[in-house]
């Protein structure tokens, strides 16, 4: 009896100690581990402070935007994304204005691989007043950026948990990019010094409103200047960013923080957008509020783009490469 009992232990043992959990600690199904979930609740959290009033509408130099700077600091240490630099920060001056890029770092998982980066970035400043409407004069940016700055936190926080990437991730929040791309410029030379070896860029702006149910989900700036979006696609499985005419008629490649990090360091570097100009009425307005995001669509977006991103960041050779114009 006793020799059954020590064998029913010993079993029992063994099969804790081998049990598969996932980022969460808890069992995943059939062995293989259980990733974390995109949560609506914490985007909305997240949201309702970086476009809150309390942030005066994140003008750069302002004690608006240095709140929001101090929450993606601790919102990055909190899901252990560590700083890049000595700290989260890339301070830079503009005329007599502070400003600070906030830099955080998931390191690879590949011995060789992890010396390259994919940089994953979105702007968190905005303009600070708009026209006043019914009285109300803060434009707090939620759709422009909060909703980009977001999703490259999100990204930061579920590879920190599940260390599915091969190669280092930089998590990038530009200020003073309603300046005129200032602070994208700063650290774009900043990596150029450095001789970083940055592999592509991508650049998340205005993704907090959905497009018409006959458009693909996002588009991407500079869409021919690249075979980003033919190989985000593909592992994706299915057509998650698309062509959009306006983008090239508008020339959003050179309008958002991409261009200074294509400029610099010659790499592929474009923007993601579902904002197609039909779809939201408030850009650089007062009512761009934390109310009128789609939180769904938001999860929605982060979810489709992980395995996305996980296979360019996996692949053991650099797929994404610049096309001649």
């Amino acid at each position: 009896m006793k020799k059954i009992l020590s064998i029913l232990i010993f079993t029992l043992i063994c099969s804790c100690a081998f049990q598969t959990k996932g980022a969460d600690g808890q069992p995943g199904k059939n062995g293989e581990p259980e990733k974390p979930k995109i949560k609506k609740e914490d985007i909305k959290a997240s949201m309702n402070y970086l476009a809150s009033d309390a942030l005066n509408g994140r003008a750069t130099g302002s004690d608006g935007i240095e709140k929001a700077a101090v929450f993606i600091e601790n919102y990055l240490k909190t899901n252990n994304i560590k700083p890049y630099f000595k700290t989260y920060r890339d301070s830079f001056k503009l005329n007599d204005l502070d400003g600070y890029n906030i830099v955080g770092m998931v390191e690879g998982s590949d011995p060789k691989l992890k010396e390259e980066f994919i940089i994953l970035g979105g702007h968190y400043d905005h303009i600070g007043k708009g026209k006043i409407v019914e009285g109300d004069s803060i434009a707090n940016g939620a759709n422009d950026d909060a909703s980009g700055t977001i999703a490259a936190m999100e990204f930061g926080k579920y590879f920190a948990k599940t260390k599915t990437n091969k190669r280092s991730i930089l998590i990038t929040l530009y200020d003073a990019e309603e300046m005129g791309l200032k602070g994208s410029e700063h650290l774009a030379e900043r990596f150029k010094v450095k001789g970083i070896n940055a592999y592509t860029m991508i650049n998340f702006e205005m993704i907090g409103v959905p497009r018409a149910e006959n458009e693909v989900m996002a588009y991407m700036s500079g869409f021919e200047r690249s075979n980003f979006a033919k190989t985000l696609n593909a592992y994706a499985g299915e057509e998650v960013v698309g062509f959009f005419s306006k983008a090239k008629e508008f020339n959003l490649f050179m309008r958002s923080d991409n261009y200074p990090v294509y400029k610099e360091l010659n790499i592929p570097a474009h923007a993601i957008s579902t904002f197609d100009f039909s779809n939201f009425d408030y850009y650089h307005h007062v009512d761009d509020e934390a109310d009128k995001m789609d939180y769904e669509h938001m999860v929605n977006f982060i979810e489709k783009m992980i395995p996305a991103l996980e296979g360019m960041m996996n692949a053991p050779t650099k797929e994404v490469v610049l096309k001649d114009e």
